[in-house]
């Protein structure tokens, strides 16, 4: 009974989260990720395509492309529809149309690294490769592993027409050829002109402006450090010089066969694999 009053203060007064438990509707489109993989700079190229007119921020973006994360169920409820939302959930068959961000893990590991640092769960100097080993368990935060979000999401909705894969490397590399991919998916007739715009008013630089004029009013940014930055570098690939060896071969090893598919390739021989399975097996 005190769980139930809980529960249901929690949702009158809009202190709860809607995370999982809220209404989906046929007509919701899913901005899906594992954290960490560009979903908030997607939500907001999405964001300001949808509404070239708006003045899109961080202190207003859960207007516009709500995160089941910081939003209460009541105000995910009041979001004029069709609605775009944006979350971390491993697949949910109550999700009809998704775009699924996907981002090499190799690089998820090292912003999810900084990230807990940002946020103080974990202390400075805190051993990468320790956290790369919680990393590869699903450990690290509220949801899942990386291989359990991307695999749940692929093997259930590979292939379909109401299913959009865009990977984070391309959408740095081609961001208005992605963007426009993103546009035919939600039926936004934009022209060249307005996915250019929409690209440069989501630019890392602007973001991170207003990450630092917001960061004490933006839920995700209230209350933490502000040395450790939240909007990065928008750059792929920084694991070749900043993860440790040992730490790349871990992830291989664990995921090596996934990445693959999606294509990012492993770079740990197969025998220095055979030797690390070997070395982790005989410590359990």
């Amino acid at each position: 009974m005190n769980h139930f009053l809980k529960t249901a203060t929690a949702y009158f007064l809009g202190t709860d989260k809607a995370n999982r438990y809220f209404s989906v509707f046929p007509d919701d489109t899913f901005v899906v990720s594992y954290p960490r993989s560009g979903s908030t700079w997607s939500r907001f190229l999405i964001a300001n395509l949808a509404n070239p007119l708006a003045d899109v921020t961080f202190e207003n973006i859960d207007r516009f492309v709500p995160a089941t994360a910081s939003v209460s169920r009541r105000t995910l409820g009041r979001i004029p529809r069709p609605r775009i939302i944006k979350c971390h959930n491993y697949f949910d068959h109550r999700y009809n149309r998704v775009i699924y961000i996907v981002r090499d893990p190799r690089d998820v590991a090292l912003s999810e690294y900084r990230f807990l640092l940002k946020r103080r769960t974990i202390p400075d100097h805190y051993p990468i490769e320790r956290f790369v080993n919680s990393f590869i368990e699903g450990d690290v935060n509220n949801y899942c592993s990386w291989r359990e979000s991307v695999g749940t999401w692929m093997a259930a909705r590979s292939g379909s027409e109401q299913f959009l894969l865009l990977r984070y490397e391309d959408m740095v590399s081609d961001t208005i050829g992605e963007l426009g991919r993103m546009a035919k998916f939600l039926k936004i007739n934009a022209t060249p002109e307005r996915i250019q715009r929409a690209v440069e008013r989501s630019s890392a630089d602007r973001m991170r402006a207003l990450e630092q004029s917001e960061s004490d009013v933006w839920v995700v940014t209230k209350g933490f450090r502000k040395d450790v930055p939240f909007v990065g570098d928008a750059k792929s690939g920084q694991w070749k010089t900043s993860l440790p060896p040992s730490c790349v071969s871990l992830i291989e090893e664990a995921w090596g066969p996934i990445m693959q598919e999606i294509g990012y390739n492993r770079t740990t021989s197969q025998s220095k694999l055979r030797s690390i399975a070997g070395v982790v097996g005989g410590s359990n």
